[in-house]
């Protein structure tokens, strides 16, 4: 199926695996390119040491296309593009919007800079700046989220940029991939379900607890770094929500301190980090340090297997996902799903 996604990027098909910290490693990102979809690895959690070897792996492993996702508030973000640049990554994913001269900087090396955005505004203006194209994720969609529908927050972007549109928030088949054409998107993009295969390197006790889980069993809170996080409902995100405001920044200072060691940032880094994510939302100082919670507690579930102790960032799609098939058997599920669906729209007239 070519859309403009495939076009732009070189994959087969118009699906595109998220950046998931701990989680978007060099065999899933690997396993989804050799499926002929777009892998992007999580830089996030690595060194800049780690990154360079990941990226490294990733091309042992395939000569399909893959991408990087990046922090562009990052206080080393120059110093992951110059790598991805001496390596050869072909496409920039951002989770923020990254300026215009880092845009521009990856646009002259030949890099495609596709960022994630959650309202209109931002689409129009990474567009505005020489984006390649954009992720929409809805409110669906698992980590830090909005509050739009998918269903409305897609259409408004897809008229509001002359670029190619990848929809998130919400998709996991085949039938998902035809409602996002239908609405005028170039592909899709998943998380939840690619973590949710034999490819991830998320523990099985992990993955069970996604699969048991049910719709109304992924909820949307504010008490692991302040701002709205998508994730299971576990006993840890319940004990976060109910901790107090001092508790819960000594618990922040300790697993801050532990993010530095795994990430090789400085403290001074880390602060920068913190007031570049400060600027433009309302977020008080304890919310700020809260945010050092979140990397540590991810990895203890999907490094480390401990559900008691970590928190599982999470799509709602999560309680319609049943089983754990390789990337490649996901991808050409949903490629046939979707060619299915296609053959049974009725015809106009």
């Amino acid at each position: 199926m070519e859309t403009a996604l495939t076009k732009l990027t070189g994959v087969r098909y118009p699906i595109v695996q998220t950046g998931m910290g701990w989680v978007a490693g060099p065999r899933l990102v690997s396993a989804t390119a050799n499926a002929g979809a777009l892998g992007i690895l999580a830089s996030a959690t690595m060194s800049v040491e780690q990154l360079r070897a990941a990226v490294r792996e990733v091309k042992s492993r395939t000569g399909a296309p893959f991408g990087v996702n990046l922090r562009a508030d990052a206080a080393d973000a120059r110093e992951r593009v110059r790598i991805m640049v001496e390596e050869g990554v072909r496409v920039a994913s951002f989770a923020l919007a990254p300026s215009r001269d880092l845009i521009a900087e990856l646009k002259d090396a030949g890099v495609v800079v596709v960022p994630s955005v959650g309202a209109r505004r931002h689409a129009e203006k990474v567009a505005a700046w020489g984006a390649d194209a954009v992720i929409v994720q809805g409110g669906e969609g698992g980590g830090h989220t909005g509050d739009v529908a998918t269903t409305v927050l897609l259409p408004q972007v897809v008229d509001a940029v002359e670029l190619p549109v990848v929809a998130a928030g919400g998709f996991h088949d085949g039938r998902g991939l035809v409602a996002a054409l239908a609405y005028g998107a170039a592909g899709i993009a998943m998380g939840t379900r690619f973590l949710l295969t034999s490819d991830s390197t998320v523990p099985d006790a992990v993955k069970a607890r996604y699969l048991a889980a049910s719709v109304k069993d992924v909820t949307l809170t504010t008490a692991v770094d302040g701002l709205p996080h998508r994730m299971l409902r576990t006993e840890m995100v319940a004990a976060l929500e109910k901790a107090g405001r001092v508790r819960a920044l000594a618990q922040a200072v300790r697993r801050a301190a532990g993010f530095r060691k795994v990430s090789g940032l400085s403290w001074a880094a880390m602060v920068r980090d913190g007031l570049a994510m400060r600027h433009g939302k309302d977020l008080t100082w304890s919310q700020v340090l809260l945010a050092a919670n979140t990397p540590m507690l991810l990895k203890a579930s999907m490094v480390e297997g401990r559900t008691d102790l970590g928190v599982m960032a999470s799509g709602q799609v999560a309680g319609v996902i049943e089983d754990l098939p390789s990337c490649e058997e996901l991808v050409l599920r949903v490629m046939s799903e979707a060619a299915h669906v296609l053959r049974a729209l009725p015809t106009p007239g």
